[in-house]
């Protein structure tokens, strides 16, 4: 009876981390998409890995911005051509699931472009909704 219980707990351990796998994959194919987009100047192909929602959260440098047509406008606005955008890598540096459906990604962020290199970091939540991963909040400085 003894070893049946222990079975059944290592089989749910095991069920549980390839979950968990499979979602930091799933995260960090939404975050190469985004930057595969970035890169190839479709602002809409990058904004596809955000909630598409009025609750999505943005927060930069100019602070806190509602909304995922607002915050593409923003990115438009910042960045109107692909010149402006340049080549975009991430460093990842933790991917942290706070409760089911629920996680954390802390990265760096690295823009190479003709006349200057800006980077920073960045925190994100991100939910599962409707059977994918999607940012909710963004916080990029």
């Amino acid at each position: 009876m003894k070893s049946i219980l222990v079975m059944l707990m290592l089989g749910f351990a095991l069920q549980l981390n390839a979950q968990t796998n499979q979602d930091k994959a799933a995260i960090l194919k939404v975050l190469e998409n985004q930057r595969q987009g970035w890169n190839k100047g479709d602002m809409e192909r990058y904004m596809q890995g955000y909630w598409k929602s009025d609750s999505l959260l943005f927060v930069g440098k100019n602070g806190p911005t509602y909304g995922w047509q607002k915050t593409l406008d923003n990115y438009k606005k910042g960045y109107p051509d692909k010149s402006a955008m340049g080549f975009l890598t991430f460093g990842i540096k933790k991917v942290e699931f706070l409760a089911k459906g629920s996680a954390f990604v802390l990265g760096s962020w690295h823009l190479k472009r003709e006349k200057d290199d800006p980077k920073g970091y960045f925190t994100l939540l991100l939910r599962k909704i409707d059977g994918e991963w999607k940012v909710v909040v963004d916080h990029s400085s």
